[in-house]
């Protein structure tokens, strides 16, 4: 019956634990900025060698991950990949169409009118294939409200701040006479592979399943001393 009982567990447990294996990952978020020195940042846990990819929708709008039809009309943003959480964690890489490396996410993004000036992309994809196992922080913020870690030569950090160029305003310009005024919403799946999203104030996967594992085991250990002392009874 023991035996029964932690094959049952066992079971109960992959079901409410499905990350505990998984490869694959994938998140929509939405919100809004406060203001145009504001961030959003959000950890991501890479249990084995694994994949990220960041894609906005805010600025063009477009159909995300989730199904969820976006609106365009939110701000160009900046995106960007730190390894480690906190003021200590490293820049990877990072793009905005403010910057000449700019990765454009269109399509899957769609793309806006600037004034007169039609076809116009101002959202990002970034796409990291070959990630160590460890924690990594998304940032995004408006394209103008850059990471300096953005415009250092030498390893920059989170902590080294941020530098305002939005001028105080949720805007895009194509030129001087050529300028659309923004939302503050903006719109982002992070997707890959190896590891787990912990947005949501939850357990992690890896704890639930350490923990899972320790009663599984727990249970195992009782099971076999109640069969021993059957058998040298």
């Amino acid at each position: 019956m023991l035996g029964r009982k932690i094959l049952g567990l066992a079971a109960a447990l992959i079901i409410r634990v499905p990350f505990c294996f998984a490869d694959s990952f994938s998140l929509s978020l939405t919100g809004a900025l406060n203001n145009t020195e504001a961030s959003f940042s959000v950890p991501v846990t890479l249990i084995t060698t694994g994949t990220i990819n960041l894609q906005t929708y805010g600025f063009g709008g477009g159909a995300n991950a989730a199904g969820s039809v976006i609106p365009a009309g939110g701000f160009d943003p900046f995106v960007g990949l730190f390894e480690g959480t906190g003021a200590g964690a490293v820049f990877l890489n990072g793009t905005s169409d403010e910057l000449t490396n700019y990765a454009p996410g269109c399509p899957p993004a769609g793309t806006v009118t600037i004034g007169s000036v039609s076809g116009q992309c101002g959202d990002v994809f970034l796409s990291f294939p070959v990630l160590a196992p460890g924690t990594y922080t998304v940032i995004l913020s408006d394209a103008g409200y850059l990471p300096n870690a953005v415009f250092e030569t030498s390893p920059g950090y989170l902590g080294d701040g941020f530098t305002d160029l939005t001028g105080g305003a949720f805007q895009t310009c194509y030129d001087v006479n050529n300028c659309n005024v923004d939302t503050a919403n903006w719109a982002l799946d992070i997707s890959g592979t190896g590891g787990t999203i912990t947005e949501v104030p939850e357990p992690s996967a890896a704890v639930a399943c350490i923990a899972g594992m320790l009663a599984i085991e727990a249970l195992r250990r009782t099971y076999l001393k109640r069969t021993r002392r059957k058998i040298s009874g």
